[in-house]
């Protein structure tokens, strides 16, 4: 996907994505708005990939935002810890929904461990509790030195 001429608006601080420009889906659309956040990503030298098999489906503001909220998390979760070179996000219509799908080959985690090992942070947590209030489902799938693919799916009737 081509790069949005404002990318230099999207910042990453302490591997945190952020955007300062107001988030304009009727203009760029949810995968343009997304792909601006993989700005920091491809300046290290990380190959996006895109999917975006969902041709002409009609996503509501309130599902739209959370979904670039979900992939803001996702990023950034690729940019500080994954050490990723290739990422793919995969944006699908599904039966009665839209899937959000964002997969990397970088360092991935034990989700069992709890030894503190591994930082923990209430990204996931809090991605995971804004998805399910809206009836939709995460995954996290993860695994030392396997990558992590984080997949969101949310209702749109």
């Amino acid at each position: 996907m081509k790069k949005a001429p404002a990318d230099n608006e999207v910042t990453a601080i302490h591997g945190v994505i952020t955007d300062q420009s107001p988030v304009d889906f009727h203009a760029l659309g949810l995968a343009g708005c997304i792909d601006r956040l993989a700005a920091p990503l491809r300046e290290q030298g990380t190959s996006v990939r895109w999917e975006t098999p969902h041709h002409g489906i009609e996503i509501p503001a309130g599902s739209a935002a959370l979904l670039y909220h979900v992939a803001q998390e996702a990023l950034s979760n690729a940019l500080k810890y994954a050490g990723a070179t290739e990422l793919t996000v995969r944006l699908a219509a599904v039966h009665h929904g839209i899937r959000l799908i964002v997969a990397d080959n970088g360092a991935g985690f034990d989700r069992n461990d709890h030894t503190g090992n591994r930082q923990q942070g209430f990204g996931l947590l809090l991605m995971s509790i804004a998805v399910h209030e809206a009836g939709g489902t995460v995954t996290v799938d993860a695994a030392p030195g396997k990558g992590t693919c984080v997949t969101v799916t949310l209702p749109l009737d």
